[in-house]
């Protein structure tokens, strides 16, 4: 019983940050993304009885006891689902570079979802699957499908409502995303711990979630119309005002570096010129920048050349889960 699935990875244009359920991932908001096609991960699962305990191994070495443990806790959940208790070998091959901002861990869980349940023959729709991924990564049910992709947050407390769902392929509308990478040290604070103390001690982060509803509508609306600089605008402001409660914390989170406030004013200083061209940050340092294909090489060449960036990586809209 083996299979092998490749899952790329996504950004989130209106962000998820908190969690109502840490244990079954479970957000305090829907969030909406848009999945990429230049870094992914491709998995291969084996059940066999004949193994004596779960093996796992990432880029060709065997990974930690801790990635072990983490991956056999996620199989768990689809061997129940199979009515198995077969060990399973799994050999994983990331193609996101580290530290550039792209949460290897949405590609990572979404291919590995596919290839465990294909390879115990579950007949998974594609919300299903999302529900099973969501459950190893939050945002790896958002990384089942291609292109704009929903998030619902749910109200069960099962999680069984909490799904993923494709608002638009990855062929209808096509972009530039840039990821521009200023710093690639590891961050102080985790994404994990960050969500944990914005949402219990920043006195902005009711306010934040007050305003997601009106963000996902809008976003909708100018995903529909193929609206380029009304998704900027929505997107941007989304991702300000997440920031925003992170310095509410107690005490403050503060993810931006030098070089992250260098890309946010010279992406402002772009707009101002007239090139339509919109930043997004997630919980940390580097910037995403979204612009028209036909403006990708004169924004890239312009970021390549600020004294603070190390890198900058151009991806496009990608395909979702697909089996090889």
């Amino acid at each position: 019983m083996k299979a092998t699935a490749k899952a790329n990875t996504n950004i989130a244009l209106i962000k998820y940050w908190g969690k109502r359920d840490e244990k079954l991932f479970l957000p305090m908001n829907s969030s909406l993304s848009v999945t990429l096609d230049r870094f992914y991960t491709i998995t291969t699962v084996e059940f066999n009885e004949s193994f004596e305990k779960d093996i796992f191994f990432l880029d060709n070495v065997i990974a930690s006891d801790k990635e072990v443990e983490k991956v056999s806790k996620f199989l768990d959940k689809v061997r129940i689902a199979a009515g198995v208790t077969y060990p399973a070998l799994v050999s994983s091959e990331n193609k996101v570079p580290t530290a550039a901002g792209f949460a290897s861990s949405a590609s990572g869980f979404a291919a590995l979802a596919a290839a465990a349940a294909k390879a115990l023959q579950l007949d998974l729709s594609g919300r299903e699957l999302s529900v099973l991924a969501r459950q190893g990564s939050g945002s790896a049910c958002r990384s089942i499908y291609g292109g704009f992709v929903e998030w619902h947050k749910g109200i069960e407390a099962d999680g069984s409502d909490s799904f993923a769902n494709q608002l638009l392929d990855e062929n209808a509308w096509d972009f530039s995303i840039l990821s521009v990478l200023v710093a690639s040290e590891q961050k102080n604070v985790s994404s994990r711990d960050g969500m944990r103390q914005t949402v219990l001690t920043s006195p902005f982060y009711k306010g934040w979630l007050d305003t997601i509803e009106g963000d996902l509508s809008a976003l909708r609306d100018a995903i529909g119309d193929r609206d380029f600089d009304s998704l900027g605008k929505v997107m941007e402001s989304n991702a300000l005002k997440m920031h925003g409660t992170m310095l509410g914390a107690e005490p403050p989170i503060l993810y931006w570096q030098s070089g992250t406030m260098d890309v946010i004013h010279h992406i402002q200083l772009l707009r101002s010129s007239g090139i339509p061209v919109y930043f997004t940050i997630d919980a940390g340092p580097n910037v995403k920048v979204l612009c028209m294909p036909k403006h990708e090489q004169i924004v890239y060449e312009s970021l390549i050349k600020l004294p603070k960036v190390k890198k900058v990586f151009t991806c496009h809209p990608g395909e979702g889960v697909t089996y090889l």
